[in-house]
């Protein structure tokens, strides 16, 4: 097999894990909920202390696999992870759940920047569309399983096996690691900056923590307006200190770049709507339509579908229209789609709704794929790993961050009904929500230069294009 695919398939066997893991306890979260003894919006805590772990802890990993080498750091990230998928299957409560997840989100902290770090260095640039498409195809079978599959295993036998499957994808994982990655280091050493690492962590995990467990009544509100207030105040001081470091922890300077600047807070945004869609949906479904586990995950899994059909297609599509054009149009159609799930009702067949779910799910990997890809246009070699820790620690926060709006928005829909039980009608103006938020990632997506990324899409340079813009 080519050098260009196998690398990213092996890639793809961690991400394979992330991603059946996130889809799978989305679909089995009343389960799991009934059986350790909480309600499933609390349980949105053990969604986004995952997220909130990985975005903590990814500010080490581009420095950690410079130091002591790509595959070192790659398969010791595999089995932290697999060792917290056990201590998840082993959850007797609300609190070992939420730690489990934590341990969880440490060894996916460095599974994914690392390994997205190995491609982009790997790889040459007017390579990298088609092996991000690689790398992202083998690892959406999870998405594309994990509904069915854990509906089926929570319908018919127990939550607890779901975290199982990780065990024997995480060896196969540390195996190719260990055969086909090379030990990648930086040629030059330099000094971890521990003191950043730690504002940053204390800033981002307290503003997105607080603001995750908002009107949950799970701490006291002095607490969580502490939580925000402290968390804001350490990003301020990160601020600060970023300034007069030489190689600061997330090296914000990367922000100057225009393309990284739009992949970065663009993609916040519209992830920022896209987050909340895997929790929401599979609530919906159950607590709302009254649909089983299994019967919920048969639908859903159909945005996985859409995502797979559409990655074969994706450089062929931006060679033709370039990155500006399909990344303003189509977060406007990604966006149409997620406010289309406002609509569903009980009585909406299901096929109706697989069919549009498989839709959205096609253009939403279209935009997934073209603002990954478009982040490192303009980065060069030696600047990689800091500019995947900083995607990394800005995809991982959105996505928490939407998952707890998602949940919010709910929760308040419920409060104005004055009723405390969840139902089918506190879901559609959650929907409608998310959706305007991420349609507002067109007006930052616009600012791109219409040759953006015209070497990675395979297209002609534009005319005014100079040589000392191509990267590395």
């Amino acid at each position: 097999m080519r050098a260009d695919r196998i690398v990213p398939l092996i890639i793809a066997v961690a991400l394979f894990m992330e991603n059946m893991d996130s889809t799978v306890i989305a679909t089995a979260l009343p389960a799991i909920a009934a059986d350790i003894g909480t309600n499933p919006l609390a349980l949105k805590l053990a969604v986004t202390s995952y997220l909130l772990s990985l975005a903590i802890f990814i500010p080490a990993s581009g420095w950690t696999a410079d130091r002591f080498g790509a595959r070192t750091v790659f398969r010791a990230a595999i089995a932290v992870f697999v060792l917290g998928s056990i201590g998840c299957a082993l959850s007797s409560s609300l609190t070992d759940f939420v730690i489990a997840r934590v341990v969880q989100g440490m060894g996916g902290a460095m599974m994914t920047p690392v390994g997205r770090m190995v491609l982009v260095r790997s790889i040459s640039r007017r390579e990298l569309v088609n092996a991000m498409a690689w790398v992202t195809t083998p690892a959406l079978i999870g998405p594309v399983l994990g509904p069915p599959v854990g509906g089926f295993i929570t319908t018919y036998a127990s939550w607890h096996w779901i975290f199982i499957i990780n065990v024997p994808i995480g060896i196969l994982g540390i195996i190719l690691a260990t055969r086909y990655i090379d030990d990648i280091r930086a040629e030059t050493r330099q000094r971890f900056d521990i003191f950043g690492m730690v504002l940053a962590g204390l800033g981002i995990g307290g503003v997105a923590f607080g603001l995750s467990i908002l009107g949950l009544n799970f701490l006291p509100w002095t607490v969580v307006a502490a939580l925000v207030v402290g968390g804001a105040c350490f990003i301020a001081a990160y601020l600060v200190h970023a300034q007069h470091t030489a190689v600061p922890a997330l090296d914000l300077t990367l922000f100057r770049l225009p393309t990284f600047f739009a992949s970065v807070t663009g993609g916040f945004v519209f992830r920022l709507g896209l987050g909340a869609l895997p929790f929401l949906l599979p609530l919906m479904l159950q607590v709302g339509f009254g649909m089983t586990p299994f019967q919920s995950g048969t639908i859903t899994f159909a945005t996985a579908l859409g995502a797979m059909g559409m990655k074969w297609a994706t450089a062929k599509i931006l060679r033709r229209f370039g990155f500006r054009t399909i990344l303003v149009f189509n977060s406007l159609i990604s966006a149409a789609f997620l406010a289309v799930c406002a609509a569903f009702t009980a009585a909406t067949p299901a096929a109706v709704m697989m069919g549009l779910l498989l839709i959205g799910g096609f253009f939403r990997s279209l935009q997934f794929t073209s603002i990954n890809t478009i982040a490192y246009a303009e980065v060069e070699h030696a600047r990689v790993s800091r500019a995947t820790s900083l995607v990394s620690v800005a995809q991982q926060l959105a996505v928490s961050t939407g998952v707890a709006a998602g949940a919010l928005a709910v929760e308040l829909t419920e409060r104005l009904r004055g009723d405390n039980a969840l139902q089918a009608a506190d879901f559609p103006p959650a929907f409608l929500a998310i959706a305007a938020i991420s349609a507002l990632s067109v007006f930052i997506f616009a600012r791109l230069p219409a040759d953006a990324g015209a070497e990675m899409a395979n297209r002609l340079p534009a005319p005014n294009e100079t040589e000392d813009r191509r990267l590395g």
